[in-house]
């Protein structure tokens, strides 16, 4: 006689990874996004794990400089900053077992969901290996996370930065090798640099067909000598069409809403989550649950 299935019930911890260059505004959306998670009832905490994060505008449950500082290890081990970071970067995935884990452990009796506010040099996501192997320690210990990548909305006004974000998003998403989601933040001030865009925003946020891209590139005197590169880069990127962006006015409750859909379905909170009840809130986070017009006006017709 077949017995009753037992079911076990576990209570995921969920995270989210914000990384971006320096200036992109992670320590603003994770002050903002704490805000924005607690008024939903999420038992939310931040961990700052930039450890030359001097300028907080949060309270953090965890704080990696109480572990290291930046400016400790150029004082001591005589090295530049970046060098100092990435000192920092070894020496947090040194102490994962005996600092940085058992703090999270504590934490999570009333924590559930975390936003880990992680240093701003990409070369520690692009070229070193310390912060991908203790994104991939949180995954084993049980952490459902996404990356949030942050760039400056500013960059698509300039064509070759664009390029560069592009193939810089797809680097970090392939050698993360996490659910990914790029975001173009401080959208609200994409109508400072409307003049200079040279095609439209779904343009920049679908990534669409990028020799017309190539044809301003091209065009621009100063860049005219790395035409085959450009070619190279562009060509890479539509060829593994990965990346994409989402436009993000941290301030605006509804621009916040709309990027937790995104966020929910990547890293599976959307299933688990207390505030999602009912369909309709299961179908927001669908893909493709709203028409084409309705997307337009919500995430590109605000921002120019």
């Amino acid at each position: 006689m077949l017995q009753p299935a037992t079911l076990k019930f576990t209570n995921p911890l969920y995270g989210q990874l914000i990384v971006g260059p320096p200036g992109s505004g992670k320590t603003t959306y994770c002050q903002n996004a704490f805000k924005f998670y607690k008024e939903l009832g999420r038992q939310v905490g931040i961990v700052n794990l930039d450890p030359a994060n001097e300028n907080m505008d949060y309270t953090a449950c965890i704080d990696v400089m109480e572990l290291i500082t930046v400016q400790d290890v150029m004082d001591n081990m005589h090295l530049g900053p970046n060098g100092a970071l990435m000192y920092c970067a070894e020496y947090l995935e040194e102490h994962l077992e005996d600092w940085l884990l058992p703090n999270l452990r504590k934490k999570s009796a009333e924590c559930r969901y975390f936003l880990f506010d992680c240093p701003g040099q990409v070369e520690l996501y692009t070229h070193h290996a310390s912060m991908s192997r203790i994104f991939e320690r949180l995954e084993r210990e049980g952490y459902h996370l996404v990356t949030v990548n942050l760039i400056d909305s500013h960059y698509c006004s300039e064509p070759s930065k664009f390029v560069s974000t592009l193939l810089l998003a797809l680097n970090m998403m392939l050698r993360m090798g996490l659910p990914h989601v790029n975001v173009l933040s401080k959208a609200d001030l994409l109508k400072q640099h409307e003049d200079k865009l040279h095609f439209s925003l779904d343009f920049y946020t679908d990534v669409l067909d990028l020799k017309y891209l190539l044809e301003v590139l091209d065009d621009t005197p100063s860049l005219k000598r790395y035409k085959k590169l450009n070619a190279a880069i562009c060509s890479m990127v539509e060829d593994y069409a990965l990346v994409s962006f989402h436009l993000l006015d941290s301030r605006s409750t509804e621009s916040m809403l709309r990027l937790r859909n995104h966020l929910d379905k990547a890293n599976g909170y959307i299933y688990k989550a207390g505030e999602e009840q009912s369909v309709n809130a299961l179908m927001a986070c669908a893909v493709g649950a709203e028409p084409e017009t309705l997307r337009q006006s919500k995430d590109i017709d605000p921002y120019v």
